[in-house]
């Protein structure tokens, strides 16, 4: 737990977040839930950023920290049972 106080630590440093995104995912990575807050963004652009950042969670071990930086945002998952909730 250490790891992951830290990376909160260093998120809350940088101010305030907003969720602009919710996500639910398998295991095999395929997206269950997809909820988008920022409307900026086209379906193309949805559509790789839920590729990219979905790889990069499920490839990341248990004793990592749960907090995943990619481009302008700040990533937070969990994994429960065979889903990955993933708040960016």
């Amino acid at each position: 737990f250490e790891g992951t106080r830290e990376c909160a630590t260093r998120a809350r440093r940088r101010g305030a977040m907003t969720i602009r995104f919710l996500l639910m995912v398998n295991k095999q990575g395929q997206t269950r839930l997809a909820q988008y807050f920022d409307s900026n963004l086209t379906a193309d652009e949805r559509r790789q950023l839920e590729g990219t950042i979905v790889r990069r969670c499920i490839a990341r071990g248990a004793d990592e920290c749960a907090f995943v930086e990619h481009r302008e945002y700040t990533v937070i998952y969990r994994r429960y049972a065979s889903l990955y909730f993933v708040v960016g």
